[in-house]
């Protein structure tokens, strides 16, 4: 395993301890913020009641309608825990009896990009047309881009990564 993939961390256990020092795996640092991603919103209805939230604000109606087979108590729970989590937003538009109306936090925005390459994923699985730039008609690919260097991370790099 290349040397720049390990990462030291240390930590004070106590104010009277001496500090310890671990290794850290940058793979096992990725295998765990995939556990905490998936811990979020790692079942099909969280998915695709975030799916469904990403073209706007909606009622538990408008969303259990669109969500077609979804159980009324499952869909308020996992509303309920995407609101614990603020992925989403829960705003009162009725007291009694009290409903809501739903709609994605910036944070529960940011989970656009993961599901758009989990569609373009199974897309061809279910015989579903790749995704497509408009522009000139060809087949988009998803990449690692540095912002900073203002370019794509080839792939030949990317067991570089580091998720520190």
């Amino acid at each position: 395993m290349p040397a720049n993939r390990d990462r030291a961390v240390s930590s004070v256990l106590s104010e009277g301890d001496p500090p310890t020092t671990v290794q850290v795996d940058s793979a096992s640092l990725a295998s765990r913020a995939l556990s905490e991603a998936l811990d979020s919103v790692g079942d099909r209805w969280t998915l695709l009641i975030v799916a469904s939230l990403l073209g706007g604000a909606k009622r538990f109606g408008e969303l259990q309608q669109e969500l077609g087979g979804i159980a009324p108590n499952v869909l308020s729970g996992r509303l309920r825990r995407l609101t614990e989590q603020r992925l989403v937003l829960a705003e009162p538009y009725s007291r009694r009896p009290e409903r809501f109306v739903y709609e994605l936090t910036e944070r529960g925005r940011g989970l656009a990009g993961a599901l758009r390459l989990l569609a373009q994923w199974g897309a061809p699985q279910t015989g579903g047309a790749a995704v497509v730039h408009a522009a000139c008609g060809n087949p988009l690919e998803a990449v690692w881009y540095c912002p900073t260097c203002q370019s794509p991370v080839p792939d030949d790099e990317t067991d570089e990564l580091d998720y520190a």
